[in-house]
Parts: structure tokens; C-alpha cells; sequence
């Protein structure tokens, strides 16, 4: 008797052991897609992990029952799905992520590649003539008896028209006629659909359905179109081959504008010439607009892009086409690219490395694209190009210690220089009532200057809404999320209050429930209050917005990137969407509205976090032509931080994080897991938090820290709990998290923890 080994899409730590019938025996292969059956009543699609797999050594289960293995229902489809080498990035990721394998394929297929309903591919109806009219005499004989049907004769003649007819000699069964579509038909035509079903049922023409792909083709290939690197883009690419040649992994620490997307090009170029493939990953959706001009201008239908906002459909056939005889040669996606199939692997490149949106959150698997890139690349033995303005001090301290290969490229493209960075201490200015709202005097009239002289601005706030909260001035209420514990965030245009975490709505109430005043205001500044008041004091600018509220819509980004590009709007309101490596000519300010509210949050890694945002963001400026400029609004002038972002000084601001991190035992010294408890009570999920914390300190001690209430301590319905984790490098790791498993094991055989959520956050942003 034959078994295999079967991943499913439930959230289970564990594979399971189906019964291969003898009819499907010589069938079966690792990577496919079969029909299993589950529980009692359901069926799902499996992916065969192993074939043939050792017959399982446990007959019985828990209760001391009989094990009784099912068959396979079916096989899917022939062919396999998946390549080995995803096999084992999804066995590499439930191990080290600490999550069951289901969930893992949950997350790396799309929709069409999880279901029993099969996709199904885009058609379109093709019309032709009949097989009998296909000669000379016929067809004349044809067109002469339509009598009084004139409207049919004229339809007819525009389809041999469109069809070639009359380049042909003689008509005959073997000649060779252009495809004509029906839509292509009627539009030439200008008739209606009753004359074409009239010619089908008069047997002069026939339809038939075609399948056609819903990617791009046709585009051509334009290498000439690379431009030639300058002298510091030349050492920097030839200093990259080097170090790719001694180390796996390599980081390329340009400034912002220093032409790093060139040196990608020409690496990707090597790369296709010598018939290997290139993952091109990015942080945000928002990039990908510019960077799939960029790249197809040159590369053209070689080029295959993969993210979320394409349709599910879409999604299956790219993922098709790479395992299909003509892959794509070039990936350009987000994290989620990750998981397409890949044949001849050769380049990985991570651009803006150190984006904490790498980092998938909810649901699980809660993975770091840049890590499982890394360890894809082993698996084809491929290079990884790590490449940003401001790397994330792990990556930097591995560069530093040889552990990864190191280039930098400290000028920018035509020496144009960084932007100058001004500081405006707002606590002062208010202090003396010079402002009011949101901006500065100095940031208003520096916006107001650009724009008369025909330059674009940007404005960063990292907040979206209207205002972060409302509060009634009479008596203190703010409204607060029934199932979360945080206040609602006023959405003025909808005129709701919403919650950013379950997306509860209220709509905004006209008094207050508690002492039925009137005057209800919001506190605080969100993206669409920052909007709402420069489009009053700045009445001739042409504004967008972009947030989480804005690009809902499959080509919202595109719409929003590609009318400030093209200078149809020159004043753009963003929050962190807008510092990921976007690139306008004709940005000459930047603001930044609150740099304080980045800096002033609950987490280790903050300041590195606005470090990296506000050079970021300040280098969107002065990116073509003279100097740009970046006014920094700020109540803390004097933080040290605020400084080294003034004079781009990463070096500073590396050492000084550094120390930070060693005396309290952060990475990159020591390695985080974060231990989530969930319960709808509050009284189950504390007791549940202190059992596990005691527990996990009789093997790890002091390492463990916790259980703590977190800065948001319940959403959804449910009260969370955390435990941390910190384990020194050097620490076997595979056995911290063994008693991780073991501890959690043991609790779960508590009945007064049945409904308890416990799960893990490993190498936490």
C-alpha cells in the first residue's frame, strides 16, 4: 500500500497521510494538486509534499482509537503546481516562523490555486467562415443571392475584409484567414449582434471560443534603451560583481537619487544573457508603477509583475507562466512574489531592504520577505542584491562583519546635491502664537514658492484620517471601538468614525451620548485634515492624496503616481507610502509635518524607524536639477536624531543605535520572539499569560520577559497578552522554540484554556 504526505489549507501544525489508490499510483507527483477528503463531510485541495511517503508509524490516535488512513479522491490537474525548491521555502518558513504549513499555503497561492472550483481561463469568441463557402465559386455565389438582406451582405464583406480574403488568389480549405474576433466584427461593422446570429444560422459563418491570456504580450525587447552608467555607477557595479562572487548575499548602501535602480538594470540585463531568471521585489504597491515603466521600456514582455491588487485571475496565470516552456525573466512584485515558481533562478534583489512592509503581520505566516528571499536564492545557489539609502541595522551590522558582501555609493546621479534641511521648532512658534494649525509659516511659503515657479511639493504625514480622535469639549468623551481597545478615527469625508483595526464604523454622532453637548472636535492631524486645510490656504494648488484611503481601487496608484508624474497635481499628501523610493522631477520641497509623533512610540526600533522614513522621504526632493528642500517641523530640535537626519549621518546614528541595542539586549545581538495570547476574557488570557511566562522561565529564565498588556491590549473582540522572548545569539535556537511548542502543548490540555489563541512573532518589526 502506497501513501503520501499532504499539505493542506487548514491551520494545523502538521501533514497528513492519504492512501494512494493503485489507479492513481503511477499518477501521483510531488508538487501536484489532488482531491482529498477532511473530517467527516469536507473535501479540499492538497499539495503531494512527499511521494511516496514511509508508511505511518502511529495506528492509533490519542484516545487510544484505531487510525483508519483515507484515500485520494482524485488528481487535480496532470501537472505539477509547485517546483521542489517552493516545497522547501514552505517547510523552511512553518519551522522557522513558528506557524502551522497550511497557513503557509494559504498565503502563497492565489485564490484560483486553493479551490476546488477550477480557473478558469479568459476566452473569446472568434467568428470564421463556414467550410463550404471556402472557395471562389461558393463565396460569389453567396454574395450574389442576398437578395434584399444587404445589412448581412455588408457584414459579410467586412469580415472577409478583416479576414484577408482579398489577398488571397485562390480561395480554398487549406487557406490561411486572420482571426477575427466577434467584439473586432461588430466595432468594424457598426451592426448589431442580430446580423451576426442571422449568418451563423444561416450556416455562412461559425463562432468558436479561444482561450487568450489576460498578460500583456507583444512588447518589445529595448536593451538599447539602458543608459550608460556614470563613473560612480561604474566602480559601484563592478565593486557589486566582486563582492557577489565572494558573498550570497550583498548590500549596495546608495544615497537616495544615486542611480541604484540603473545598477539594477544592468545587473538584471547580465542576469537574462546568462538565461538565468531575477526576482525584483519592492516594498510597496505604490513602486511598482514607476519601476514597471522603467523596466519594461527595456526588458518589455520579459517582464511579469505579481501583487495583490491584480486579480486573482491574473495572479494564476503569471504563476502558470512560470512554470510554463517561456517563464517570465524578470519578477517585479512585493512580498508576496516570493512564492512564485522560479526555474532558473539567478538574482534576487530587494530594493528599500529596510521597509518594514517586508514584513507580513496578520495572518500568519508572519514572514520577512527579505529573509525568505534570502533563503529562496540558496536553494537555486542565486546572488541577493540588498539595496537602500538607509539599511536596516541588522543588515548593516552583518555588511560591517563580513557575513554579507558591502558597496557603497555615496554620490548622487549628476552630483546633484542632498537636500538642505531646515528645522522649524513648532513648540516655540506656537509658544509665541506664530502658527496655528498644522503648518509652519516657513513650510508655507516654501510651498507656495514652488508652485509659482511651476515645481511640485510634498507633504508626509504618517497618519491617515481627518483626526486621530474626536473629543466632546464640554465633558472629555472620545468615542472608542466596542471591540478594540482604541479610540475611532474621524473620516470627515464619509462622516464616520472608524476603527484602523476590526473596521468598525459609527457614524459621527451631532451630540455627545454623556452630556449632550454640541461641540464635538477632532484632536490631532490625519492625511485628510492636512489635505482639507491646505486646500484653503493654498486655493491654485492641485492636490492628491495618498493613503490606505485612497488606493482601495485596482489602478488607484497608478492614477495617483501617474498624474503627479505627469504634473496634472503638484502638491502630493502621503504618509509612509510616499517615502519608498518614488521618483518625480520636479519635487523641490518636502515637509514633514511631525516628526515627534514617530519618534514619541512604544518600540525599540522607533527612532530607527523615523530615521529611515524622514531620509527617506526628504530624498524625494531635488531629485532633477538644483538642490532640493525638506522643512522639518519638530518640538524637539535638539534630539540628536533630528540632527543626523539634518546632515544624512547614518554613521552616527548606526553607532548610537548599536550600543542601545547591545546594553539592552536587542538585535542584532539577540534574537526576539514575541508570544501573543489571546481570549474573549480578560481574567482566562492573564492567568494563561502567567502560567506560560513561569513556565517558559524554568527553562530559559531571565531570557523571558512578561506576559504584558500591548500598547493596543485588545482588538476584535479579544484580550491579547505578550510575552517576549530574547535569546542571545549563539543559542540553539531549533530547541528554544521546541520548548516553545512543548510549553504551549501542555496548556492546551487545560480545559480552562480550549479557546485560548497563542501564537508566535518571530524577528519582530
Amino acid at each position: 500500500m502506497a501513501y503520501a504526505n499532504i499539505v493542506l489549507p487548514v491551520p494545523l501544525d502538521a501533514q497528513f497521510s492519504y492512501i494512494v489508490p493503485d489507479a492513481l499510483a503511477d499518477k501521483v507527483q510531488v508538487g501536484m494538486r489532488v482531491v482529498v477528503p477532511f473530517g467527516k463531510t469536507k473535501t479540499y485541495v492538497g499539495i503531494v509534499s512527499l511521494y511516496p511517503a514511509p508508511e505511518p508509524a502511529n495506528s492509533v490516535d490519542e484516545k487510544g482509537k484505531k487510525i483508519t488512513f483515507k484515500e485520494i479522491l482524485s488528481i487535480f490537474e496532470p501537472a505539477p503546481i509547485l517546483v521542489p525548491e517552493q516545497l522547501k521555502l514552505w517547510q523552511w518558513m512553518s519551522n522557522y516562523y513558528m506557524t502551522p504549513i497550511g497557513d503557509v499555503y494559504k498565503a502563497a497561492f492565489p485564490s484560483g490555486l486553493k479551490t476546488e472550483d477550477k480557473y478558469k481561463p479568459r476566452t473569446e469568441l472568434y467568428i470564421t467562415l463556414s467550410d463550404i463557402y471556402k472557395n471562389n465559386e461558393a463565396l460569389n455565389l453567396l454574395l450574389n443571392a442576398f437578395g434584399r438582406a444587404k445589412k448581412q451582405q455588408e457584414v459579410l464583406m467586412t469580415y472577409l475584409q478583416l479576414a484577408g480574403v482579398d489577398t488571397i488568389n485562390s480561395l480554398n480549405s487549406d487557406s490561411l484567414l486572420r482571426e477575427v474576433t466577434r467584439e473586432e466584427l461588430l466595432n468594424e461593422a457598426h451592426c448589431s449582434l442580430s446580423i451576426i446570429h442571422a449568418l451563423v444560422e444561416r450556416k455562412v459563418l461559425r463562432t468558436y471560443e479561444k482561450e487568450v491570456g489576460r498578460l500583456q504580450t507583444g512588447i518589445a525587447t529595448h536593451y538599447e534603451k539602458i543608459k550608460p552608467l556614470n563613473e560612480a555607477q561604474t566602480d559601484a557595479y563592478n565593486h557589486l560583481l566582486l563582492q557577489m562572487m565572494q558573498h550570497p548575499v550583498t548590500l549596495l548602501h546608495g544615497v537616495t537619487s544615486s542611480g541604484k535602480t540603473e545598477i539594477y538594470i544592468h545587473l538584471i540585463q547580465k542576469a537574462i544573457e546568462e538565461h538565468k531568471q531575477v526576482l525584483y521585489l519592492v516594498p510597496e504597491i505604490a513602486l511598482t508603477v514607476q519601476m514597471t515603466s522603467r523596466l519594461q521600456a527595456v526588458f518589455g514582455d520579459k517582464l511579469g509583475i505579481y501583487h495583490s491588487k491584480y486579480s486573482d485571475a491574473e495572479r494564476v496565470e503569471i504563476w502558470k507562466k512560470q512554470l510554463s516552456n517561456h517563464p517570465y525573466d524578470v519578477i517585479l512584485g512585493a512580498r508576496s512574489a516570493v512564492f512564485l515558481p522560479f526555474q532558473q533562478l539567478g538574482l534576487v534583489i530587494v530594493d528599500e531592504e529596510h521597509e518594514q512592509s517586508f514584513k507580513q503581520q496578520d495572518p500568519a505566516p508572519r514572514y520577512h520577505a527579505r529573509s525568505a528571499a534570502i533563503i529562496l536564492a540558496n536553494m537555486y545557489k542565486a546572488k541577493v542584491l540588498l539595496g537602500t539609502a538607509t539599511p536596516s541595522i541588522e543588515t548593516y551590522f552583518n555588511a560591517k562583519n563580513g557575513k554579507f558582501g558591502f558597496v557603497e555609493l555615496s554620490r548622487r546621479y549628476k552630483d546633484i546635491q542632498l537636500p538642505q534641511v531646515e528645522i522649524v521648532d513648532i513648540k516655540d512658534l506656537r509658544r509665541r502664537k506664530m502658527m496655528k494649525g498644522p503648518f509652519s509659516p516657513r513650510l508655507l511659503s516654501a510651498v507656495r514658492e514652488a508652485l509659482e515657479h511651476g515645481q511640485q511639493a510634498i507633504l508626509f504625514q504618517n497618519r491617515r484620517g481627518f483626526a486621530p480622535m474626536v473629543e466632546c469639549k464640554q465633558c472629555g468623551w472620545v468615542p472608542k471601538c466596542p471591540n478594540c481597545d482604541v479610540s475611532l478615527t474621524l473620516h470627515k469625508n464619509m462622516n464616520i468614525l472608524s476603527c484602523h483595526y476590526c473596521g468598525y464604523t459609527y457614524k459621527v454622532p451631532t451630540a455627545c451620548p454623556c452630556c449632550e453637548g454640541t461641540d464635538i472636535r477632532g484632536r490631532g492631524y490625519g492625511t485628510e485634515k492636512i489635505e482639507d486645510e491646505i486646500s484653503s490656504l493654498l486655493p491654485e494648488a492641485k492636490i492628491a492624496r495618498m493613503d490606505l484611503d485612497t488606493t482601495r481601487t485596482h489602478n488607484a496608484y497608478d492614477r495617483i503616481i501617474n498624474e503627479f508624474s505627469e504634473g496634472k497635481t503638484n502638491l502630493l499628501i502621503g504618509t509612509q507610502m510616499i517615502t519608498k523610493g518614488l521618483d518625480f522631477d520636479k519635487v523641490s520641497v518636502v515637509g514633514i509635518l511631525d516628526a515627534d509623533s514617530m519618534l514619541n512610540y512604544p518600540d525599540f526600533r522607533a527612532y530607527e524607524q523615523a530615521f529611515m522614513m524622514m531620509c527617506q522621504v526628504s530624498g524625494r526632493a531635488g531629485r532633477k536639477g538644483k538642490q532640493g528642500l525638506v522643512i522639518l517641523q519638530t518640538k524637539n530640535q535638539e534630539l540628536p536624531i533630528i540632527q543626523q537626519v539634518v546632515h544624512n549621518d547614518y554613521q552616527n546614528f548606526y553607532r548610537n543605535v548599536l550600543e542601545e541595542r547591545k546594553d539592552f539586549h536587542y538585535p542584532p545581538f539577540y534574537r526576539l520572539i514575541y508570544v501573543y495570547l489571546k481570549h474573549r476574557e480578560e481574567n482566562v488570557v492573564e492567568s494563561a499569560g502567567y502560567e506560560l511566562g513561569s513556565r517558559l522561565r524554568e527553562v530559559l529564565g531571565n531570557r523571558v520577559l512578561g506576559p504584558d498588556k500591548p500598547a493596543v491590549a485588545r482588538i476584535k473582540t479579544l484580550n491579547i497578552r505578550k510575552i517576549v522572548l530574547k535569546l542571545e545569539n549563539g543559542i540553539d535556537m531549533t530547541r528554544a522554540k521546541q520548548v516553545l511548542r512543548q510549553v504551549q502543548a501542555a496548556m492546551s490540555k487545560d480545559k480552562r484554556y480550549g479557546a485560548l489563541v497563542v501564537y508566535y512573532d518571530v524577528d519582530p518589526l
